[in-house]
């Protein structure tokens, strides 16, 4: 009984210091709000309103079509320019795209040839040319196909492929790069709350006070860890309430109650890291350079920002044991596709299984750090 009341005023002893704190209710306040609706809406993942230019030495119907379909929001209307103005305009950078039709392309088409069309691309931007540069090969081919099916019955496919978009059926980037953002936020602030929280007593002093006490270093970062996770679950709630469905009105599929216990349970692994973290740097400059080690490869590797299965399998193997990687399948399921708990409880065993091995490493490092310091 002495133990869990020496665990809840530590964590209310957490919770007031952290209250005095203005700037880190500052960044706390920014990186659940602000920080989430400009990542959401200012880096798309999809094409939007990308300039192209298209040089049509053809003039026919074929060309014309293919001209008719490049419109908004993955493009802006197509400027039609000739041919040498195609390196002067991507040399200003009024284009990212400048496709070329060829002269007697609809021609060589209903002749049975293969015509080839340009398209040149500015790689200097680089994420509009990737994703745009599949965007145009589809319109055109789509294009092209429709066209010789008018003209020759026979050119019928032997298949017609329709495609069904599940969860998010117009590849609205802000649904995905919302909660994703969230998810990232979620994983900062646990790190760092509780990191600083064990730096910030070392520096103050206030680490010798509570060796003079009768507690013990399990006491001690437990009541760390329940009071830095109770805080990121209330403000990653609210954000989620509040930014997420209600600015960004991104529509949530499945139990925000179940989400919010995943976020529960991660937050055991999360913040037992951080408190490793806090054991291992002896001030605050060199937990901030740890937090760049860790940090980037948590959020970058673990299927939020690019799919795994896109990974190489030796990246794949080393973040499997990664925390980040089981919260992101968890939220990814839960959110977007509506799961039960029957579905996504192997990712809630994990994070406990991770969550104690991190737990256990960070209490042994505690206890050293503590024994050196009495």
């Amino acid at each position: 009984m002495n133990t869990l009341l020496n665990i809840f005023n530590l964590g209310v002893k957490e919770l007031r210091s952290l209250g005095r704190d203005t700037m880190m209710l500052a960044i706390i306040g920014f990186m659940f709000s602000c920080q989430i609706y400009v990542v959401a809406t200012g880096l798309p993942q999809s094409l939007n309103r990308a300039p192209i230019a298209i040089v049509d030495e053809d003039r026919s119907q074929l060309s014309e079509r293919i001209v008719n379909a490049f419109y908004p929001p993955h493009f802006i209307a197509p400027d039609i320019i000739d041919l040498h103005d195609t390196d002067p305009g991507m040399d200003a950078g009024l284009y990212t795209f400048v496709l070329d039709i060829p002269p007697d392309f609809q021609r060589d088409v209903l002749a049975g040839r293969r015509p080839g069309i340009q398209l040149n691309v500015d790689a200097t931007r680089i994420a509009q040319a990737f994703i745009g540069n599949a965007y145009i090969q589809n319109i055109v081919n789509g294009e092209v196909s429709s066209f010789i099916q008018r003209y020759r019955t026979l050119a019928t496919l032997p298949i017609e492929l329709e495609a069904r978009i599940l969860f998010n059926p117009n590849l609205d980037s802000v649904w995905f790069g919302s909660v994703m953002e969230l998810v990232n936020s979620i994983t900062a602030l646990s790190i760092v709350l509780t990191g600083a929280a064990l730096i910030r007593e070392r520096e103050h002093g206030t680490v010798e006070h509570l060796l003079v006490m009768p507690l013990t270093p399990f006491e001690i970062m437990l009541a760390k860890v329940w009071s830095m996770g109770l805080v990121v679950v209330v403000i990653a709630t609210l954000s989620m309430l509040l930014v997420v469905q209600g600015l960004l009105d991104v529509p949530i599929q499945g139990s925000l109650w179940l989400f919010v216990i995943g976020i529960g349970v991660y937050l055991f692994s999360s913040t037992s890291l951080g408190i490793l973290l806090g054991t291992v740097a002896r001030s605050m400059p060199q937990f901030g350079l740890l937090l760049l080690v860790i940090l980037l490869p948590l959020e970058l590797l673990s299927g939020g920002v690019t799919p795994r299965e896109s990974m190489p399998t030796l990246v794949q193997n080393i973040m499997s044991v990664a925390p980040t990687t089981h919260f992101v399948s968890l939220a990814q399921a839960i959110l977007y596709r509506g799961a039960d708990i029957s579905l996504v409880w192997p990712q809630f065993l994990t994070l406990i299984a991770i969550g104690s091995v991190f737990f256990a490493l960070a209490l042994s490092r505690f206890r050293k750090s503590i024994s050196s310091m009495a």
